[in-house]
């Protein structure tokens, strides 16, 4: 069956699972350092986690760089964490961009879903914050690239989700149109309200099992549910 509506999807914490993955990177790095001897992996982990998390926040409202941000949060998680070494944070940020896009995680039936959703004719693309050179790597190890039409970073348009310009880009270059677009993530801010407030139908990705008040079109929580749940919120 082929139809004529397109899926957008975010990449991290929706499709691949970006939080077992990054973990699983750090714990490489963190043994591979010896810091073992010096801190325990779950409080140099929490502290990262936190400050990153910020980091993030300061990127998105262009206060930092993409450069700064890549070593700072190493740096400032070390420095919490009573290690003043700048050339340690640099080996660490260094070797997370070359160790964590190889990670494979992806959430539950991901695969399956898109396998049939593919089938089902349907035009997928990826919408994403992340940067593209990791994003790619990203695709294409954990096998996603082969589903998706077109893969739209935040940083080649210059400005992130929840932007309506990143989604008028998208439709725009994949050829959709407002009433046959679905976006569908994890982040209620950045993916929902984002493309809601642009004009866009929306799934929200709860993988964490919470539960959202804020109004949207639809919340799932495991991809086994989309093939039958796409097509309801497109008759709407």
């Amino acid at each position: 069956m082929m139809n004529s509506y397109h899926l957008f999807f975010d990449l991290d914490r929706t499709l691949w699972d970006f939080d077992s993955n990054s973990k699983k990177a750090l714990h490489v790095i963190f043994n591979d350092l010896g810091l073992i001897n010096q801190m325990s992996f779950n409080d140099f982990y929490t502290a990262y986690v936190q400050i990153n998390s910020q980091l993030w926040k300061e990127y998105r409202n262009n206060n930092i760089s993409k450069d700064e941000l890549r070593v700072k949060r190493f740096n400032d998680t070390l420095l919490q964490l009573k290690i003043n070494n700048y050339e340690m944070a640099l080996y660490m940020s260094n070797a997370y961009i070359e160790l964590s896009p190889y990670q494979t995680k992806l959430f539950p039936y991901v695969i399956e879903t898109l396998s049939v959703l593919k089938k089902e004719g349907y035009s997928m693309h990826i919408i994403t914050n992340g940067f593209k050179e990791v994003q790619s790597i990203k695709l294409n190890k954990s096998g996603l690239i082969k589903y998706f039409d077109m893969v739209i970073c935040s940083e080649e348009i210059g400005c992130l989700k929840p932007a309506k310009e990143i989604f008028s880009y998208s439709l725009k270059v994949s050829g959709a149109q407002m009433n046959n677009s679905l976006m569908i993530g994890d982040d209620y801010k950045a993916d929902i309200i984002g493309a809601q407030e642009f004009g866009m139908k929306t799934l929200h990705f709860i993988h964490n099992k919470t539960k959202y008040s804020g109004q949207n079109n639809g919340q799932f929580s495991s991809f086994k549910e989309l093939p039958l749940l796409i097509p309801k919120l497109f008759l709407k």
